[in-house]
Parts: structure tokens; sequence; C-alpha cells
């Protein structure tokens, strides 16, 4: 099978009415992990990388990792960034190859957010990327980015 767009995963998985899971990736071994177990279930996955375990892996090394993780899986598969949380590290995992990225601009005034969004989607589909957005703040800690009970317990 293959790298595929969100949009592939979640047609046929509407159609079958089954769930997509997205499991965080690390390094190596975690995708080996997430793709065996897929490939066993035959469930199509999403493996997603935090910024934090992209430069952990290292840029090129994740590239080559999706590449060859295309060349031999059985299932279908899309290569996920959460949380990413400016333009730049969007652009990187696009330019590495990500099906989708997600902009968190949560720490942002909404305008600015949906400035950031924009300018994230307009290069992401210029290379046919699905972009997730995180407008407004819900309180708790992801990667860097952490949000007080005071300052939000929902979304607006």
């Amino acid at each position: 099978m293959a790298l595929v767009s969100p949009k592939k995963l979640f047609e046929k998985a509407m159609i079958g009415k089954y769930a997509v899971g997205a499991f965080n990736a690390y390094n190596m071994e975690t995708i080996q992990s997430i793709i065996s177990v897929a490939q066993k279930t035959k469930s199509p996955v999403i493996i997603q990388f935090s910024p934090s375990a992209l430069k952990y892996a290292g840029g090129v090394w994740v590239k080559h990792l999706i590449n060859a993780t295309a060349e031999i899986s059985k299932i279908d598969f899309a290569v996920h960034l959460d949380h990413g949380e400016d333009y730049e590290i969007c652009k990187q995992a696009i330019d590495l190859g990500f099906t989708s990225v997600m902009i968190d601009g949560s720490k942002l005034s909404l305008d600015e957010n949906i400035k950031l969004t924009k300018k994230v989607v307009k290069y992401a589909h210029t290379k046919n990327v699905w972009v997730e957005a995180e407008i407004g703040r819900i309180s708790g800690v992801e990667d860097n980015i952490s949000v007080s009970k005071k300052e939000s317990l929902f979304t607006d």
C-alpha cells in the first residue's frame, strides 16, 4: 500500500464505519511498531510526530523513515505533524513529505492565529497537504504549549 492523504483514509473509514488511529512516533522503532500492528490488524493508520519528536529524530532521518515505510508497508498510512507551533516547523514537515500538519496558534490572539493558519494553509495546499488548526485555548500542557485552567477550560 502507500503513504496517502488523510482524505483517502477518512473516506474509506466513513464508508467502512471504522476509526483511524493516530499514534505518536519518535524514531525508527516506534514507526516499525506502529506499522507492524497496523499490518497485523489490516488497519490504516496515522503516524504523527510532535515538533519535539521531529527535532529529536531529525528531519532527514524522518524523511527517509517515511520513504522506507512507504516502500515496505502493506497498509495505507498518513504522516501528521501534531501541534506545530509556527510556520517554519509546518513548512519543514510538509517539505519532508508529511501528508498533514496541525498548526497550533492557540497561544496567539484570534486574529494572529487566523493569519498564521492562512499562511500555513496557503503553502500546504500547494503540496496537496491537509491542515488542521487549533483555534482558541484548552487548558493543559502539550509539548511546550501550556494553558492554565484560569485562562480557559474550553475553547470558544
